[in-house]
């Protein structure tokens, strides 16, 4: 909301050029298609564009009303835990926190044990997948 001002604040200039350009084959091609069309129309072998405009008014329009949130991102939320974004941010960065903090209590040997139980839940959640699979 603005506020009223007796002082008059500059705007920017817009810079706005429609350019002209005449292209004869482009006109030609568009000349020659509506030739066609009209005469296709005459012999009715197609419907001219009042016709399909009625057609189209007389039927019933949906509603544009929530027509936008249908394929939000927010209702579509995958059903599996691990393949939503956050969820697999979030491990990574347990994983990587978990470990830089294990290195420097414990030293090297948290990174060899973080290494074989992340291998070792990637190899179950892998068994898992390809299990679930199996019985579709």
């Amino acid at each position: 909301m603005k506020f009223p001002s007796i002082f008059r604040t500059a705007r920017p200039m817009r810079f706005d050029i429609k350019p002209r350009h005449y292209d004869p084959v482009k006109e030609e091609i568009e000349q020659r298609t509506s030739r066609i069309k009209r005469q296709l129309e005459a012999d009715g072998l197609i419907s001219s564009d009042e016709e399909i405009s009625e057609a189209f008014k007389s039927q019933k329009s949906s509603s544009i009303r929530g027509a936008f949130t249908q394929g939000s991102p927010i209702k579509n939320k995958p059903s599996d835990l691990f393949s939503s974004a956050g969820m697999l941010r979030l491990i990574i960065l347990l994983f990587l926190v978990g470990s830089i903090t294990g290195y420097l209590y414990w030293g090297a040997n948290v990174l060899y044990i973080l290494l074989y139980v992340g291998i070792g839940i990637a190899a179950v959640l892998f068994f898992l997948r390809l299990k679930g699979r199996g019985n579709e």
